[in-house]
């Protein structure tokens, strides 16, 4: 287990540039799976989560050669092989089930791990992802340690509509039709920033997908798919947290933007905590609106209402962004409602935040209540297996004057490469350390 220890009080300033997205990096990655043409990736983050995948990769004897320091990737899975019975997917990892579609395509038979899991947000079940793969033909029977996926001849083209928007389930509904028979329509598909990202790449490939960005995805079959090179863009998740760590320590960081046509209703939830974003030629920064540069929660016009930040599936703020709006709301001055509509294990972390002296009221397993502006102290705080809640937890401390520790931060370098160092440059004082 690795811990922070952070030294708050220091306004950080400075310029940055995010790496790219988890959350994009990790379907694409599994995509590869699907050509046996060569494929280079520029801007891969060394995070866990891929360095987990290129091992599964290189087990089942695919070419990997990976340049952590400059970000390049090149990839060939012109020689990759998988057994079933033998070769089993990573565990504690939600996205090993996205390399299922390319298993099945490939070699008729896939596997699903019982522990198939990622940060703990609550119940996630993985019957809609089997839905999925046994629409489009995949007969499912269940061994001992998982489920297993056989499919004869190829991948069936379907029509699909999902639940609800889920991110996971609409990348693999893609990856499965890209080579399937016929043409797919899946409705209330997904469409986060780092969908359309995967999305964009599975058309670099080759594959003949319509409706970009929407809510309805058309996916018409095609017998192989090309190889070529793709670069990832900036996360808007780590843009989001080095803007709201300059607010919050009431500094100027500039973070490089090329999108920030993706920004508006972010900017607006900024605005809620007087915070005014500013993008200009690339560049996005966060300047606080009070005089006496305080955070203030912005009081709404409808009386005797809390001011509210709501996270949903897109074009919703964003759920996982939500932890980094909490930590603002301990800090303004003020009272704010979140609630997240999607998980139901993701906002118990209350008691954590009343180590800091914050105040911060948990009123059901969706929603939480923030009456911030009281006075905050350093503390030892123990940070569930959530990445942006061991990212909000630490925003809280680097806060405060004082040395503050985040214990279990481990989530972190599941998504953010460097992140301390990062922030070190921005003169924030951290440090990893080895915990029992």
């Amino acid at each position: 287990m690795s811990n922070l220890i952070v030294h708050g009080g220091t306004p950080l300033k400075g310029r940055i540039v995010p790496s790219a997205n988890k959350n994009a990096v990790l379907p694409i990655l599994c995509a590869t799976l699907l050509t046996r043409e060569p494929v280079r990736l520029k801007g891969v983050p060394e995070i866990t989560d891929v360095k987990k995948i290129l091992e599964v990769f290189r087990k089942l004897g695919s070419t990997v050669e990976m340049d952590f320091q400059t970000g390049v990737l090149d990839l060939h899975h012109r020689d990759t092989h998988f057994d079933p019975a033998q070769d089993h997917l990573p565990e504690e990892m939600r996205s090993s089930i996205m390399l299922v579609p390319g298993l099945m395509a490939r070699f008729g038979a896939a596997r699903i791990e019982d522990d198939v899991k990622g940060c703990t947000l609550g119940a996630r079940e993985i019957d809609p992802h089997v839905e999925v793969f046994q629409r489009f033909g995949a007969r499912v029977d269940r061994a001992s340690d998982g489920l297993l996926l056989t499919v004869d001849g190829k991948l069936q083209a379907n029509d699909h509509w999902t639940d609800y928007a889920s991110v996971t389930t609409t990348e693999n509904f893609v990856l499965c039709a890209a080579l399937a028979d016929g043409r797919s329509t899946l409705m209330n598909a997904a469409s986060e920033p780092h969908v359309q990202e995967f999305c964009r790449f599975m058309q670099m490939l080759g594959a003949q997908l319509e409706g970009l960005g929407t809510s309805r995805l058309t996916i018409h079959g095609v017998e192989r798919l090309g190889g070529g090179e793709f670069s990832f863009a900036e996360d808007f998740h780590e843009i989001v947290t080095f803007l709201a760590l300059g607010a919050i320590t009431g500094g100027d960081v500039q973070v490089k933007n090329s999108q920030p046509e993706q920004f508006p209703l972010i900017d607006r939830t900024f605005a809620k905590f007087g915070v005014h974003i500013v993008h200009e030629d690339g560049w996005s920064r966060a300047e606080v609106v009070s005089p006496d540069g305080r955070l203030k929660v912005k009081e709404p016009f409808t009386r005797n209402i809390l001011q509210k930040v709501e996270a949903a599936p897109w074009p919703y703020l964003p759920v996982d962004l939500l932890p980094i709006f909490v930590a603002l709301g301990v800090k303004a001055e003020g009272s704010v409602m979140f609630w997240n509509k999607v998980y139901d294990g993701a906002m118990g972390w209350t008691s954590e935040l009343s180590k800091f002296g914050a105040h911060a009221f948990l009123s059901d397993p969706h929603r939480m209540v923030t009456f911030g502006g009281k006075a905050l102290t350093p503390a030892e705080v123990e940070s569930p297996y959530i990445i942006r809640v061991a990212i909000a937890l630490l925003m809280v401390a680097a806060s405060i004057p004082g040395r503050s520790v985040i214990r279990n931060a481990t989530p972190i370098r599941r998504a953010h490469p460097h992140f301390a160092e990062n922030i070190g440059r921005l003169g924030a004082r951290i440090e990893w350390v080895e915990g029992d």
